[in-house]
């Protein structure tokens, strides 16, 4: 991924005709600036990939603006006429692409509009038929785009470009053939951040934003990605851009990098990869690629990763530990050797308990999730991973439902089985709510909400709620509340001090955060929130649960 040299990340070029608006959808349900989402990758990706192909490219980020998204999108397409409209979501972001896209379309400047991602690729028909795009992009998207757009600039015919949904003559959704995988992924040009408002978005990162920005008091973290693609078939997941792994060259990240922390002064790196650790090698001439950024820098540059637990050693996690690694991301699911050869895991609860202990133990900071309701599981299998999580996680381990996202296998499950009636009102009303499924082969609906109730009992029970020695407004910084917050942690004992933390409300607070000294995470909240949690919260949790899952249930029958 080649780095863009830094007078064409600034510099228009006119070479092509269209003129391109690249819309960074919102991530919050209010109509105000928020700057607590996730950076879109993709859309970078796709923004140097056009801008380097000579086409006009302006972006608008919903995120940073006051206003609805009609507001937004108005103001800004009245200003000058567009050709094109791109952006693009995950699936749980349908309703806002739902809205961007529909005013795009009654705009009287009629531009056309592309849409691509995660929301559209598992299930193109359904979601191209809902949504009313002109196009949509399938997988993989940069070499998809760059031929859409010659093909629209010339008057060209859809069907000849690979990896497009698009109406026919006759007003049919015609599917092209699906693309071939990117097979040189240096090739690709880094991400365009600068044009989608990243150094806005870096001035306002807080201690407590994200976790694995707790590392610093004032953070700025860099997203990236070393390689793509995963080739695990779990039943639970969906990769849209396919399970042809490719790695960069370690002399590409490094460019990228470089220029990071040249243009944006940054301190922390957050890889996304799945499959980070699918080499050893790789990932120590990572630890040597960061250390060797940081001598040259001259400040502390820390980073974050995903490990599958079957390559984690000792040795390894010791050197990351060196390197400034202080937080990894495990996919551990389940701890019923039933239930995750049932998802298609290849782990072992011996590898997880393994894996665990030993990041602990190097003293860094374990992100995890086990998720229940698997077809496999049963009563006995959600206590064998229950009872490994009260004895040895100590709340570092999240407990969560399976979700059937879209184009997994799952999913294909739960319509086979008539738990999901209809697609689009899936995707539209259960996906941003907690619905539980009752795809297991072997549990009644009764046992499962009483699983249900006993997790959310448990995540109370076990998890480390803490209030603050001291709490301090910093004035004068910006229009949102930030505080220097004084707290012990409570597993270390060590005193804590973080001096960028954000708080919408003084009274009642609840935020996750990390020991800098031993990295074990835990819960800090008021006064207030704690005495509503120990009073009001737990007696009443219970019938709360019971009522809301019974309610959910109802509306999956």
């Amino acid at each position: 991924m080649k780095t863009i040299p830094e007078t064409s990340r600034s510099t228009k070029r006119s070479k092509k005709s269209l003129k391109i608006l690249l819309v960074v959808p919102r991530y919050n349900l209010t109509n105000k600036i928020d700057y607590n989402y996730t950076f879109p990758l993709g859309l970078g990706y796709i923004s140097s990939t056009v801008k380097n192909a000579g086409y006009d490219v302006s972006v608008l980020n919903l995120n940073h603006n006051n206003g609805t998204i009609a507001e937004i999108m108005k103001t800004e397409l009245d200003k000058q006429d567009y050709d094109i409209i791109g952006t693009g979501h995950t699936g749980m972001g349908y309703s806002v692409i739902k809205k961007t896209t529909e005013f795009a379309r009654e705009h009287k400047s009629k531009p056309k509009v592309i849409i691509g991602g995660a929301v559209i690729t598992p299930d193109p028909e359904t979601m191209f038929g809902a949504l009313k795009p002109d196009y949509a992009v399938v997988s993989e998207g940069e070499k998809t785009v760059l031929d859409l757009l010659e093909c629209i600039e010339n008057n060209g015919d859809p069907k000849d470009v690979k990896g497009i949904v698009y109406r026919n003559e006759s007003g049919k959704i015609s599917i092209t053939p699906p693309r071939e995988p990117i097979e040189d992924i240096d090739a690709i040009p880094a991400p365009d951040f600068e044009g989608l408002g990243f150094k806005e978005f870096l001035d306002h990162q807080y201690t407590n934003r994200y976790y694995y920005n707790n590392q610093f008091d004032y953070p700025r973290t860099y997203p990236m990605l070393c390689s793509r693609s995963c080739t695990f078939q779990c039943t639970f997941c969906y990769h849209a851009i396919g399970t042809k792994y490719r790695e960069r060259t370690m002399a590409n990240i490094t460019e990228e990098l470089e220029h990071a922390v040249t243009a944006y002064k940054i301190n922390m790196v957050n890889l996304y990869d799945d499959l980070f650790s699918y080499k050893k090698e790789r990932v120590y001439e990572f630890c040597n690629l960061i250390e060797n950024l940081r001598e040259k820098v001259g400040w502390v540059i820390k980073w974050t990763c995903q490990l599958a637990v079957i390559t984690v050693d000792k040795e390894m996690l010791n050197r990351m530990k060196e390197s400034g690694c202080d937080i990894i991301s495990y996919g551990f699911e389940s701890y019923s050797p039933e239930v995750l050869k049932s998802m298609r895991k290849p782990i072992t609860p011996q590898q997880i308990d393994s894996a665990f202990k030993s990041t602990v133990e190097a003293k860094m900071s374990v992100q995890a999730n086990f998720i229940f309701g698997d077809p496999a599981e049963t009563k006995e299998t959600a206590k064998q991973t229950l009872d490994y999580w009260k004895n040895n996680c100590e709340g570092q381990v999240s407990l969560l439902f399976i979700q059937p996202y879209p184009g997994s296998a799952i999913h294909k499950l739960c319509l086979e089985k008539g738990l999901i009636k209809d697609k689009l009102h899936y995707v539209e009303n259960d996906m941003n709510r907690t619905v539980i499924f009752n795809m297991t082969n072997n549990m009644t609906d009764k046992e499962l909400i009483e699983l249900n109730e006993e997790m959310q009992k448990l995540r109370m029970q076990y998890g480390k709620f803490v209030i603050p020695k001291h709490v301090k407004r910093i004035d004068g910084q910006t229009d949102e509340a930030r505080y220097e917050v004084n707290v012990q942690c409570p597993f270390c004992k060590d005193d804590l001090v973080f001096k960028n933390f954000y708080l919408q409300n003084e009274l009642m607070y609840l935020s996750y955060i990390i020991c800098r000294n031993c990295n074990m995470r835990f819960n800090v909240l008021s006064p207030l929130m704690k005495l509503s949690k120990d009073i009001y919260f737990l007696p009443l949790i219970e019938k709360y649960y019971r009522q809301v899952t019974k309610i959910l249930w109802k509306n999956i029958e």
